[in-house]
């Protein structure tokens, strides 16, 4: 049997390269498995060696032990691979086939799926409506930072590269479809953003420019984006956002400068719930961000919250925060009659045409996020810079076929 090495969470703080089992069309007991998905029989899934699998924010949460994740859990759930094996209810999808995994994963049966509900599918986790790869409290999905990983309802889930070679040359680009450009995307239409919009994105790392860029795509006249890491703002005024330093300029102030009005278009939410206060020496204050979209985005318009919101954080700041529960001044929002949406991104709803974007040079999501390739072995490494906030995105290259690996 062919080994398989991957990511797993060893504790606060703590990711190491470990030897887990080659995958099989069965899901077996383990980290973060729920009992009643043990034995789980999956003739409908494909197995795929890992090209590319990155590091996200989302995993990051986990890392720093701000989830109830177990010991354990094998991790990531951007990941983008080939084809070397189907079950025997795969119909569609080949063997030899280059392909994108939408982080989500869905079962197409559902009434939820059928409506393109496809982020909180009701059939693939037994705690709550949704699941993905590697995530705390999403039914015990083996993640994909690993050699090889499996992918159920391979013919519903995986999206296929019309030509692998045109894939690999801009494989850095495509490898964000797995999560961040169609969340990013997401957050940009679900804020409202249209032509001529102006838009207010809360937060510089990958999520928030990938919705940044999203809200370029669809014709947002000024793109503002806040906060405190100077070398993550340096970037976003580089692809054409105007920028505050929110440890140095309150938002209004700094929009008032930009706009010469106090108040944009749509707004979008692109940190979650680590969120810190305004100002230099600010503290953690998850509702800050929410607050300040309400208070900066005009009244009738939308915010999109791509950010992550939990409900379990062991490291909150107050019993509330550990629960999820937030501050929010919701009567601001209600008497703006601002619209909000929050969860998963429904990235099958976005990636078959942003793939169409990237193939035709209408984005380069890669050159945005300074997306960097990585070996396996050096993701722990990758996960400690990418905490301390270094202006890349991380991509994990197992097999050293992108060409494109730098040492760290």
């Amino acid at each position: 049997m062919t080994s398989n090495r991957a990511i797993a969470y060893q504790g606060p703080g703590k990711v190491d390269v470990v030897d887990i089992d080659y995958p099989t069309y069965e899901l077996k007991d383990g980290p973060g498995v729920n009992p009643d998905n043990v034995g789980r029989k999956l003739p409908h899934a494909a197995i795929l060696k890992v090209v590319t699998t990155n590091i996200c924010g989302s995993d990051q949460h986990m890392v720093r032990g701000r989830t109830t994740a177990p010991e354990g859990l094998v991790l990531g759930h951007e990941i983008t691979g080939e084809v070397i094996e189907t079950g025997p209810g795969v119909e569609f999808i080949q063997k030899g086939d280059l392909v994108s995994v939408p982080f989500n994963i869905s079962c197409g049966r559902c009434s939820l799926c059928k409506k393109g509900r496809t982020e909180i599918c009701l059939n693939v986790n037994p705690d709550r409506p949704g699941s993905a790869y590697g995530y705390v409290d999403m039914g015990g999905w083996v993640g994909g930072q690993a050699e090889y990983v499996l992918v159920p309802y391979a013919d519903w889930n995986l999206l296929k590269f019309p030509d692998a070679d045109q894939a690999m040359e801009k494989i850095l680009d495509l490898t964000m479809l797995s999560d961040i450009l169609p969340t990013g995307f997401h957050g940009a239409v679900t804020a409202g953003v249209g032509p001529g919009s102006s838009v207010y994105i809360a937060g510089a790392g990958p999520v928030g420019t990938a919705a940044a860029i999203g809200a370029q795509l669809l014709g947002a006249s000024v793109v503002i984006v806040a906060d405190m890491n100077a070398d993550r703002l340096a970037n976003a005024a580089k692809h054409g956002c105007e920028t505050i330093d929110v440890s140095q300029e309150d938002p209004r102030e700094g929009i008032t400068r930009i706009l010469g009005r106090e108040e944009v278009d749509a707004g979008v939410d692109a940190v979650g719930f680590e969120a810190r206060g305004h100002g230099k020496d600010a503290g953690e204050a998850p509702a800050t961000v929410l607050n300040t979209l309400m208070d900066v985005t005009r009244a009738g318009g939308a915010l999109g919250i791509p950010g992550l919101y939990v409900t379990g954080d062991p490291g909150g700041v107050d019993e509330a925060a550990q629960e999820g529960s937030l501050s929010l001044r919701l009567g601001l929002g209600w008497a703006k009659s601002l619209s909000f949406t929050t969860g998963q991104c429904p990235v099958m709803r976005y990636h078959r045409q942003l793939m169409e974007a990237i193939l035709h040079d209408k984005v380069q999501i890669a050159d945005a996020v300074n997306a960097t390739a990585i070996s396996l072995d050096d993701a722990p490494k990758g996960y400690a810079q990418f905490d301390a906030g270094i202006a890349k995105k991380y991509v994990i290259d197992p097999h050293g076929v992108t060409g494109k690996v730098e040492a760290l």
